[in-house]
């Protein structure tokens, strides 16, 4: 591999970004205990799971021209694809628009652990937002669901790494009530998953604070349209920092 491509994830973060920090890269995860995938004959299998900011309008059949949707899963698999052709990686998209906690812990046998991921990346929780606040079920109900489908993949996969990508928000105009009630959900969800993260040994990927930065640059819709799913600028940022820590835990970064 030339130097060049060696380099490009190093720089990727810069590259029309410049001034954004990422925490997810700097700190929060600790270097120490990182778990490192190396690839094996079969290749490594990545799998996303979540919500419509996964799904991204994925198709259901085996077009791969939609397969991967069009948001940061797309732009992660189709980078890395491109760049590691020899790695027999192979991406899943089984995230579903609309989908909460308790909908990914109902299809989570057929949709994450029979496809066996050596790396499962999990975003979501801004659907679960609404329920909360319309009291249809509590936050600690909501930690109970996420916790079980942790706890399962670890009982079953026990070898896979765990992302846990942190939901986030990005309010233009929204109302004044309305936004402090989503942002005070968001807050304490946030912290959960930090904890469920160090709790269960997963890698967290903290996003709201990346987002709070990209205002530096320009305005909350340029990233986020409606305060809660990315525009695909926003997606590029999620694309950017989930990479980036990546390469703390897939091997072939190092070569």
């Amino acid at each position: 591999m030339k130097k060049s491509r060696r380099n490009f994830f190093s720089k990727i973060s810069l590259m029309g970004f410049a001034g954004l920090t990422f925490p997810a890269i700097l700190s929060g995860n600790d270097r120490k205990n990182f778990t490192l995938l190396k690839e094996n004959e079969k290749g490594l299998t990545i799998l996303f799971q979540g919500d419509s900011i996964t799904d991204g309008a994925r198709s259901r059949n085996e077009d791969w021209n939609h397969v991967m949707g069009h948001g940061y899963a797309y732009l992660i698999s189709s980078r890395l694809w491109f760049d590691y052709p020899k790695k027999k990686l192979m991406f899943y998209n089984r995230g579903i628009s609309g989908n909460k906690v308790k909908d990914l812990l109902n299809r989570w046998q057929e949709d994450t652990i029979d496809l066996k991921p050596d790396l499962l990346s999990i975003l979501i929780g801004v659907n679960d937002v609404s329920r909360i606040i319309a009291n249809e079920y509590t936050l600690e109900e909501w930690k109970e669901d996420y916790k079980t489908l942790i706890k399962k993949t670890k009982a079953e996969l026990p070898n896979t790494i765990i992302f846990l990508c942190e939901p986030f928000l990005l309010i233009d105009d929204w109302s004044r009530v309305k936004k402090l009630q989503w942002e005070e959900v968001m807050n304490k969800m946030q912290s959960i998953i930090r904890q469920l993260a160090d709790h269960y040994k997963c890698v967290h990927i903290a996003l709201q604070e990346p987002f709070n930065n990209s205002l530096k640059k320009t305005s909350a819709k340029y990233w986020v349209w409606d305060g809660l799913h990315p525009m695909p600028a926003g997606h590029e940022l999620i694309a950017r920092i989930w990479i980036n820590e990546a390469r703390n835990h897939l091997s072939f970064f190092e070569k």
